[in-house]
């Protein structure tokens, strides 16, 4: 939580479990990890043989890692290892996890953009505002209908092509936007791939998207969330349809 940034401006290390803001902070050189990252429930009661395996794993590396590290001094009895680390903690963390950093990205990203927003919204009697309101009417009201044909793949040897037929139920195409989507590969980001659609049928549009064929097709599904240029999603418009 919190408490582990705040010791950094005073050389402290952090030994924790790798979620929150360690699960983005800890490397080997500025700290100690504990547990393998994953998500085992929040109850204890989910999985009681985890309590287990994670207190074994803590007095492990407090024995064996954390403990020898401090006590290990050279003739000056300075335990450099330890300091190192100290070092290299307050180096590299300290400017990346801290308030001054906190207030800076929440100003960036969010209060100056809502301020722009505001404004844009209401110039005009609030037109804006007006059109965001039809949309999100219309996405309420044609939504429940939304559905997916069969997902097809064309697959060469450097290039997979996915089609699949999208029923909007008489929503206009540009109040959403279709997405070819894969989860992430070892923590990355996931992939999402805007599909376009070239052909228009009586039941509904085709829309298709390439990817290069260095993962499984079964990794890729469709995906249909709004889209409007001034509204923020999944902010003020929470839907998400899956083809699976």
């Amino acid at each position: 939580g919190t408490s582990g940034m705040k010791v950094l401006v005073n050389g402290g290390l952090n030994f924790s479990e790798l979620d929150g803001w360690w699960a983005e902070a800890y490397t080997q050189d500025v700290g100690w990890s504990l547990g393998d990252g994953k998500n085992h429930g929040d109850d204890p009661g989910d999985d009681p043989s985890r309590d287990v395996i994670e207190a074994d794993a803590l007095y492990d590396r407090l024995e064996n890692e954390v403990i020898p590290e401090f006590y290990r001094r050279d003739a000056s009895e300075t335990p450099t290892a330890w300091t190192a680390r100290m070092r290299q903690s307050m180096a590299h963390l300290t400017p990346q996890f801290s308030a001054h950093r906190a207030v800076k990205d929440y100003t960036e990203r969010y209060y100056l953009p809502a301020a722009s927003a505001f404004r844009s919204r209401a110039a005009g009697g609030g037109s804006a505002s007006e059109r965001i309101l039809e949309w999100q009417q219309d996405i309420a009201q044609h939504w429940p209908s939304l559905h997916f044909g069969p997902l097809t793949v064309g697959e060469t040897s450097e290039t997979q092509t996915f089609a699949v037929e999208v029923f909007l139920d008489g929503l206009g195409v540009d109040a959403v936007r279709v997405e070819l989507y894969a989860e992430g590969v070892n923590g990355g980001d996931a992939a999402r791939l805007a599909m376009t659609y070239g052909l228009e049928r009586p039941e509904g549009y085709v829309y298709r998207a390439s990817v290069p064929a260095t993962r499984p097709a079964a990794d890729y599904t469709a995906r249909v969330i709004p889209q409007h240029s001034d509204a923020s999603v999944p902010l003020e418009c929470a839907r998400i349809l899956w083809q699976r």
